[in-house]
């Protein structure tokens, strides 16, 4: 059953109401420009499409569009935050940080500047757009440099209480968004813990044999997934991970100790994104089976992201047959 703790929404089960999870980080930037004059948001030339617009429209004195500059971005930006403001830079995730990955390293993470990496587009949910705009291996690339915290949030909500954590705290910050409407798992009410692997699902007795684990929009078909194999007579839990670094190792140990399995779920691929972080952990922990659902080794391709997680093999069917694998 989904955790009624967390206060997460009613009707997820029904028709939920859908909204792109970049709206959450734009309307957070909304709210901190109105409570924090330090707060300034740099782009290279997709203001609209990452949802910065209307921060540049209200505030063009703490706006700077770069042009298609993403390694001047970051590097103003971290003269930005070293200079006592909180720098919010944002543009698609192949981009930055991937073709700025060494401006990021050098200028941002090694002077442990306070600049916020917002990545948009992420995943193969970047639909028409095709491979060479669907970042699916942008986890891997940040979350190896040293003191940076990575968040993929898994709806509206949870993208917008992301944002405005990472302005409350010092240091580079790296948040994943998605483009395409995705279900609203969370309400306003939902607490967001960061550096907390949360329960969303809880199997009706006290032990679940499979433990799913989650992070970004896959949340859902993670609960669908759960939902069905409930009905079936199999019990499993299924746990949100928006923090991917620091990873909430305790609670993730907890797990371990009390499942035959775990399976991992995430638009990415499955080499270096959050499966192998949790995998990373238990090798030297608590080693157990592990099933990964991500990108196996491949690039995606132009298409509806409906099509696309089936083709792909992230939809809840593909989730079910990894529990059912762990089982047999």
């Amino acid at each position: 059953m989904l955790n009624p703790e967390l206060k997460l929404n009613p009707k997820i089960f029904e028709e939920p109401e859908e909204r792109p999870i970049r709206d959450g980080f734009g309307d957070a930037l909304l709210e901190l420009g109105e409570k924090n004059s330090n707060v300034v948001v740099l782009t290279a030339d997709v203001a609209e499409s990452t949802r910065v617009h209307k921060f540049a429209e209200k505030w063009p004195e703490k706006f700077i569009e770069c042009g298609i500059a993403e390694q001047n971005m970051a590097g103003i930006a971290a003269g930005l935050a070293v200079s006592g403001k909180i720098a919010f830079i944002s543009s698609y995730a192949t981009f930055s940080p991937g073709k700025n990955w060494e401006t990021i390293r050098t200028t941002i993470i090694y002077n442990n500047a306070n600049v916020k990496i917002a990545g948009h587009h992420a995943g193969i949910a970047t639909g028409p757009d095709g491979a060479t705009h669907q970042a699916t291996e942008d986890i891997a690339i940040i979350r190896c440099l040293p003191n940076i915290r990575v968040i993929s949030p898994c709806d509206y909500f949870e993208a917008k209480k992301a944002t405005l954590y990472s302005a409350d705290i010092y240091g580079p910050f790296y948040l994943r968004f998605v483009r395409e409407k995705t279900p609203v798992i969370t309400t306003e009410e939902t607490p967001f813990r960061f550096g907390k692997i949360e329960y969303f699902w809880k199997p009706k007795t006290e032990k679940a044999e499979i433990a799913i684990m989650a992070t970004g929009y896959l949340l859902y078909q993670a609960l669908l997934a759960a939902k069905e194999l409930q009905e079936e007579g199999i019990d499993v839990c299924v746990l949100n991970v928006h923090t991917i670094k620091p990873l909430d190792e305790k609670t993730l140990l907890e797990v371990a100790n009390k499942v035959k399995g775990i399976v991992t779920v995430e638009d990415h691929q499955i080499h270096g994104g959050m499966g192998s972080a949790i995998a990373e952990f238990l090798a030297k922990t608590k080693p157990l089976r592990i099933e990964f659902i991500g990108l196996q080794n491949t690039f995606g391709e132009s298409g509806n992201i409906k099509d696309l997680i089936k083709k792909y093999g992230l939809d809840k069917e593909s989730i079910k047959s990894a529990v059912k694998k762990l089982l047999s």
